[in-house]
C-alpha cells in the first residue's frame, strides 16, 4: 500500500504541517525549525507532490487525500495547514476529530471558489485556465500560481525568487495530482460543516492576500465554535514565508497556551 512521504523531528506535543497546492513540505523548513525544540514536528508531501510521487494511488477527492494524510500521521496532533493544506486539515478535523487537538489554518478557506452566496474566493474561470494549461506546461502554471501567492506582499520580488528556487526541490509533481488538487479547490465547500469543528482553531491570514481575502477569516469566525483570527498587515498568501518572526510569535502563543 502506498503511503505519503513524511519526515518527523523534535520531541514534545505532536504538530503536523500540511503544504499547499503545487508545493511540498520543504516550504515549512523555517517554521519546523522554530518548533522542533519544544514539539515533535511532522511534515508531509501531499499526494503527487514532492516525494509522494504516486498521487493516483491515493485517490482523487478531498476525502481521499484526507484519509491518506490521516494514515500517514497516526498520533493526535495540532494540525497546521496552508491554503489547500488547510482545506485538507479541515476535512481531517471533520472526519477524524480524535486526531486533531488544535487546528491552525494559514490563508485557507472552506470554499476557494466564488459562489453566488460567497464572494470571498477565486473566480472559477481562473482555476479553469490553470487546469487547461497544466498539460501544456505545468512548470509555467506553477510559477504563475506562486506569483499570485506573493502578489501584494512586502518584498514580493525577493519572495518570488526564493519560492521559484524551492518549487522543484523535491522533484516535479505529478500532473494528474495537480489536476486533482485544482479540482478539489474548485469543487469543495465545507462551509455548512464548519460548526462541527469543535477544537480550538487559529486563523492566520495576510491582509494583502489575492487568493483568500481576510473576509474569509471574518466569515469563518462566525461559524467555528472556538476560533480566533490574526491578520498580518503587509503579507500576502504566505505570511510564514514573508513575515516569519511575526508568524512564529502568533503560532507559538497559540501552541503554548
Amino acid at each position: 500500500m502506498f503511503t505519503l512521504y513524511t519526515h518527523t523531528a523534535g520531541a514534545g506535543p505532536e504538530v503536523v504541517l500540511v503544504h499547499g497546492w503545487g508545493m511540498h513540505s520543504g516550504i515549512w523548513e523555517d517554521v519546523a525549525e522554530g518548533l522542533v525544540d519544544h514539539y515533535r514536528v511532522t511534515v508531509l508531501d501531499l499526494p503527487g507532490h514532492g516525494y509522494s510521487r504516486e498521487g493516483s494511488a491515493v485517490g482523487h477527492t478531498l476525502d481521499d487525500w484526507a484519509k491518506a494524510v490521516i494514515a500517514a500521521t497516526p498520533a493526535p496532533a495540532t494540525w497546521i495547514g496552508w491554503s489547500l493544506g488547510g482545506l485538507v486539515a479541515q476535512q481531517v478535523a471533520l472526519t477524524a476529530p480524535e486526531k486533531v487537538r488544535r487546528l491552525v489554518l494559514v490563508n485557507s478557506t472552506p470554499c476557494f471558489v466564488q459562489r453566488p452566496d460567497w464572494p470571498h474566493g477565486i473566480a472559477w474561470s481562473v482555476l479553469q485556465r490553470f487546469a487547461e494549461e497544466l498539460r501544456e506546461d505545468y512548470r509555467a502554471v506553477l510559477k504563475r500560481f506562486i506569483a499570485l501567492e506573493v502578489h501584494g506582499s512586502e518584498h514580493a520580488s525577493a519572495q518570488l525568487k526564493q519560492l521559484k528556487a524551492m518549487l522543484f526541490q523535491h522533484g516535479d509533481p505529478d500532473v494528474s495530482a495537480l489536476e486533482d488538487g485544482l479540482a478539489i479547490l474548485e469543487t469543495s465547500d465545507l462551509r455548512v460543516r464548519l460548526a462541527k469543528i469543535a477544537c480550538p482553531t487559529l486563523l492566520l491570514m495576510g491582509q494583502r492576500d489575492q487568493l483568500v481575502p481576510v473576509a474569509v477569516g471574518e466569515a469563518m469566525l462566525k461559524q467555528l465554535p472556538d476560533a480566533q483570527l490574526r491578520v498580518f498587515g503587509r503579507a500576502g498568501h504566505a505570511p510564514f514565508f514573508s513575515h516569519l518572526p511575526e508568524f512564529m510569535t502568533e503560532l507559538r502563543a497559540f501552541l503554548d497556551a
